[in-house]
C-alpha cells in the first residue's frame, strides 16, 4: 500500500482528501504544520507529500527544499490556493513533480495526478 503524507492545516480539507484517498487504497498520515510534515517525512517515508505552501511554523516553500535536500526520491505534489505563474515555477524548480492549484481539481482529480506519480 502506497503512503501519502497530506500537509494540510484545514480541517475541512483534510477530512475530504483523506476520505478519497482511503477509498483509493492509499494509507494517508497527515501533518497539519511545517515541523511535522517534517518530523513525519523522516519517520514515516512516504511515497508522496501532497503539500500546502500556506502553513503554520513553516510554509510549504521550506518544507520542499528541506524534503528535496534529505532525499530526491520522495515525490511531491504542491497542493495550494497559490496560482500565480511565479509560484508555480517556484515550486517546480524546488523540486516538486506537479504543482496543482485547488480550485482548479476536484479532490478526485487530485487522486488521478497521484496515481500517474505512484
Amino acid at each position: 500500500m502506497k503512503k501519502i503524507l497530506l500537509v494540510e492545516d484545514d480541517p475541512f480539507l483534510i477530512d475530504i482528501y483523506t476520505t478519497k484517498l482511503r477509498e483509493e487504497n492509499f494509507e494517508v498520515v497527515v501533518a497539519d504544520d511545517g515541523d511535522k510534515a517534517l518530523e513525519f517525512v523522516e519517520k514515516e517515508k512516504p511515497d508522496l507529500v501532497l503539500l500546502d505552501i500556506v502553513l503554520p511554523n513553516k510554509d510549504g516553500w521550506e518544507i520542499l527544499k528541506e524534503i528535496k535536500a534529505k532525499n530526491k526520491k520522495i515525490k511531491v505534489i504542491i497542493l495550494s490556493n497559490l496560482g500565480q505563474k511565479e509560484e508555480v515555477e517556484k515550486g517546480l524548480n524546488l523540486g516538486a513533480e506537479k504543482y496543482l492549484i485547488k480550485s482548479n481539481f476536484t479532490p478526485s482529480e487530485v487522486v488521478e495526478e497521484i496515481k500517474k506519480l505512484i
